[in-house]
């Protein structure tokens, strides 16, 4: 790509890190929208495209990154050290932010968001330098067949083989044996250890449409290859679906096939609009989020954090801000269900003018 950014993959970026406030965020969890619930267990809503779309993008930011690295003659030993150190730190802040306010270590959370990013990125990185498309390809399919086969045929003690319910599943067992007390519930984590090797495959898959796009093709054969493996993906998920259920939590084979294709088909609309037909006022706002992605997350997340440890008086009663703002300023006027949805909407809005003079000034934070 003749441009040091692809506008329309961070707008995308931006467009998924605000649907990560959002849906994370409610004023209330008592009333939220069903479409902004995650799935209960197999099936699919809109908030569960959110995470692999982030990570599908991770991958397609590898392949358009590092190909400039290698283009500039940048040896490999140093990418290494950089892809290595980005990972820890990127799992480092998972972690640190799982252990604020309270930092209590026993029963600290070792998997989540941003530690299954490290992972991701680690792997698709290493994969990328290693080998090339076709490699990548089967290395993508490999993960999916291999997970597909492990949950179908090993047994689970005291269920047996091919269980894919919240108790009986081989992901449960293997994290309540060895995360036991770390984990997200009692006995499962959704970014458990071995729903990591399908997660991988989502950014693999990224990896190889950044690959596409940095081919010699027009940018409408860019555009028509997108929708074209957008389609044929998300149908894959859909009629496979019968066998492997698509399910979020245990992010199975299906469900990487399933996101990835929509991820695609997003970025093709995004791509059309914005390289195609060079309309790019409407995603200001979302090209603000993407470009400090990390920053803007984890900025969020910690300042929600923190927000629960401030009281204020109201009506006689100390309540947290969270509680004070929802109850008291939103829920009242706007329903319980409206009011709940808007308080995100706040924060969404709070981020986007902290991070507009970043934007203003080209400051990317990066890990």
């Amino acid at each position: 790509m003749a441009e040091e950014r692809l506008s329309s993959l961070d707008a995308l970026r931006g467009l998924t890190i605000a649907g990560m406030i959002l849906v994370n965020n409610p004023g209330s969890w008592d009333h939220v929208f069903a479409p902004l619930r995650h799935a209960e267990w197999h099936g699919w809503t809109p908030t569960d495209l959110v995470f692999p779309f982030f990570l599908f993008i991770v991958g397609v930011s590898i392949s358009l990154s590092f190909s400039r690295k290698i283009e500039r003659s940048i040896e490999n030993r140093p990418l290494y050290f950089k892809i290595i150190k980005r990972s820890l730190i990127l799992f480092a802040l998972g972690i640190l932010l799982a252990l604020i306010p309270r930092f209590n270590f026993a029963t600290l959370r070792i998997p989540g968001v941003l530690q299954r990013i490290a992972l991701c990125y680690l792997f698709s990185s290493l994969l990328f330098l290693k080998t090339g498309t076709k490699g990548r390809a089967i290395a993508s399919l490999f993960l999916l067949a291999f997970y597909w086969l492990i949950m179908k045929l090993i047994p689970v003690p005291g269920y047996g083989a091919g269980i894919l319910s919240y108790e009986g599943n081989l992901c449960s067992y293997i994290d309540s044996k060895l995360l036991a007390g770390h984990l997200y519930k009692p006995t499962f984590d959704p970014e458990g250890i071995l729903s990591t090797l399908p997660a991988i495959s989502t950014s693999l898959l990224g990896t190889l449409t950044g690959d596409w796009l940095r081919s010699s093709k027009t940018i409408l054969q860019k555009t028509i290859g997108i929708f074209a493996g957008g389609i044929l993906f998300t149908l894959s998920g859909l009629l496979l679906h019968p066998l492997f259920p698509i399910n979020k939590q245990l992010w199975t084979s299906t469900y990487v096939l399933f996101t990835a294709g929509l991820a695609l088909l997003l970025l093709g609309a995004c791509y059309g609009v914005m390289e195609v037909m060079k309309i790019r006022k409407w995603a200001w706002p979302f090209l603000v989020f993407g470009t400090n992605a990390i920053a803007v997350y984890a900025g969020s997340t910690l300042m929600v954090k923190l927000m629960a440890l401030i009281n204020v008086s109201a009506g006689g009663k100390v309540l947290p801000l969270k509680t004070y703002i929802y109850n008291d300023l939103l829920a009242p006027w706007a329903g319980p269900f409206n009011g709940s949805l808007l308080y995100p909407f706040f924060l969404i809005i709070l981020w986007l003018g902290i991070m507009v003079p970043f934007y203003r000034k080209k400051i990317f934070i990066r890990i």
